[in-house]
């Protein structure tokens, strides 16, 4: 596994530091009790750690020291992903890897360098693709202007794609990426942690809605703070950030500027191990991100037994079932939302009967065993068809790469 700004040793919730930490995480343990050995390669970020960490039985971290030994934001790490593949390639040059699985375009690019030097198959999983964010954000996104070339290129040249939702291989369709060169493979959920059954946090009295992930604006929680004023009665919980956070601060003006100030309540980060205990106290979880090419917070509320109201975009069209485990609503819409709440919140049968499809969906769809084994399909897929280099035709080519 190539992952190079999320690592699965990393505290989600920070601006950086959020499903694709979980995703590679979980995917290499539960690939690992398969019996396959998993390395993660991820980027060193302090002169003082160990070059090798074991994460679980066969999965280890390795920290490649590319860039200062520093936190970085990632779309300040472009320019060091040479160094970083060029690195990857000198270990693999003395014992290669049967299968790389880059994470991210970063790493993508970082797989396909080391790939260059040293002939090994490669599956990409974008997590997010830069088409997408720039046709929602605008001026406002922040990636290297570099991306949307370098994505295509990895799109093109991987051996495989593995989307995590059918909206991304729609797009991936229009980059002129054929089809046949594309698997879908959800996003999974760890459904031992993420149950039903388990403690529950006394919230006080009235519905209480949940909204949490990292503190971004493309999340859309200001969306669901404006939403709280066609809910009478309801209050709202925003988990994830910090109270210093820019997007924090925002959110609570917002709920001052909407008369709902009184009803929301911001919780910070939330350590992993009681996100589950805080889903299961809730009434229903709100996600409504701008965007999103999965969205693991709707399956983890699902595997816990709780209403998922979600924006109808990206993953959320696969996961959550209108009218059976939740409901999606447009995005950016505050008066759809809270209407949509208030008619959701009025009906305690309905509540408990998408709960109880949810958690089965979840189980029966998500759970990360079986994500492994379509991950692991997809690799078999891959090495079956895998030529060296020099039988296509000659390497690989990387245009703009030194």
């Amino acid at each position: 596994m190539v992952s190079e700004h999320a690592s699965p040793l990393a505290t989600v919730g920070g601006a950086d530091a959020g499903g694709q930490n979980v995703h590679v995480a979980a995917l290499s343990i539960a690939l690992a009790t398969r019996g396959h050995e998993v390395t993660v390669y991820t980027r060193r970020e302090c002169a003082f750690q160990q070059e090798s960490v074991a994460l679980a039985p066969g999965v280890t971290v390795v920290h490649v020291p590319a860039g200062p030994a520093m936190t970085l934001s990632k779309d300040d790490l472009l320019p060091w992903m040479p160094d970083f593949g060029l690195w990857l390639a000198r270990r693999w040059n003395a014992a290669p890897p049967d299968m790389v699985h880059s994470h991210f375009w970063m790493s993508g690019l970082a797989a396909l360098v080391a790939a260059r030097e040293v002939d090994v198959p490669v599956a990409h999983t974008f997590h997010a693709l830069g088409t997408v964010k720039l046709r929602h954000q605008g001026s406002a996104d922040t990636s290297p202007r570099e991306r949307l070339g370098i994505e295509a290129m990895i799109a093109h040249q991987a051996d495989a794609v593995v989307a995590t939702c059918a909206d991304e291989v729609a797009e991936l369709r229009r980059m002129g990426v054929p089809h046949r060169r594309t698997s879908v493979v959800p996003c999974g959920v760890d459904v031992r942690s993420f149950t039903p059954v388990g403690p529950r946090a006394d919230l006080g009295p009235g519905p209480v809605l949940l909204a949490i992930g990292r503190p971004v604006p493309r999340k859309g929680v200001d969306t669901t703070v404006q939403a709280l004023a066609h809910v009478p009665g309801a209050r709202l919980l925003v988990a994830g950030g910090h109270p210093d956070d820019p997007e924090v601060g925002r959110l609570s003006r917002a709920a001052v500027r909407h008369g709902v100030a009184d009803r929301v309540r911001f919780l910070g980060k939330v350590a992993r191990e009681r996100v589950p205990v805080l889903m299961r106290s809730v009434h229903a979880v709100v996600s409504m991100p701008w965007y999103e090419p999965f969205g693991i917070v709707p399956v983890e509320a699902m595997a816990c037994g709780v209403p998922v109201v979600a924006s109808a975009v990206g993953g959320h069209l696969d996961t959550v079932v209108p009218g059976v485990t939740g409901l999606l609503v447009p995005p950016r819409e505050p008066r759809t939302l809270g209407d949509a709440l208030r008619r959701l919140l009025a009906a305690p049968g309905l509540l408990a009967a998408y709960g109880a499809a949810a958690a089965v969906r979840a189980r029966t769809d998500y759970d990360w065993n079986k994500i492994a084994a379509q991950t692991a399909a997809v690799y078999a897929g891959v090495l079956s068809s895998h030529a060296p280099a020099w039988r296509k035709g000659g390497a690989r080519s990387y245009p703009g790469v030194a």
